[in-house]
């Protein structure tokens, strides 16, 4: 690659690299695989670099790269096995940069993984349609379907989240 192309590309990680590590963390859950996640999708991005920024913007480019990498990862066989030594894990320490509050992280996570996807990047990273449905390579009438069923299922595990916290109080 050449020298231009190089500092380019530094240019775009850094000024990117916090943004996707965030929407990383959104689908994940985890900010330790979000990290993993960017720093694959980085690595993608800068194999076909020279091709892709002649092209134009790279935000899309590098947000579908980003959603395919955790979709990757979530199908991943030891991602699906559970340990069962008796130990519980400690608990990581979620830095608290989100904006996003945990009950609403514990709900996003019961949200199906496509859904998860047009939710994140249409109301989390505020895209509009257009952009979410070119990162997800479909119309934007499945990206506006996807996020609503999405936002349903969303909605329904916050309720269940606060009508277990009542109960929880009143007994």
């Amino acid at each position: 690659m050449r020298s231009g192309d190089d500092a380019s590309f530094r240019e775009f990680a850094r000024d990117k690299a916090l943004p996707l590590r965030r929407t990383a963390y959104l689908l994940c859950g985890d900010w330790h695989l979000a990290e993993d996640l960017v720093q694959t999708a980085l690595i993608r991005l800068y194999r076909v670099w020279p091709k892709v920024r002649r092209k134009g913007p790279v935000d899309n480019y590098t947000r579908q790269i980003l959603m395919r990498c955790w979709l990757d990862e979530r199908r991943r066989p030891w991602r699906s096995r559970e340990n069962r030594d008796g130990v519980v894990p400690e608990e990581p320490a979620v830095p608290a940069d989100t904006g996003i509050s945990d009950s609403l992280l514990r709900a996003l996570a019961e949200v199906p993984p496509k859904q998860r996807v047009a939710v994140v990047l249409r109301y989390c990273a505020d895209l509009p349609v257009a952009e979410v449905a070119v990162a997800l390579r479909c119309s934007e009438g499945t990206v506006r379907s996807q996020a609503a069923r999405g936002l349903d299922v969303l909605r329904a595990a916050l309720q269940r989240q606060h009508d277990e916290a009542v109960s929880g109080r009143s007994a």
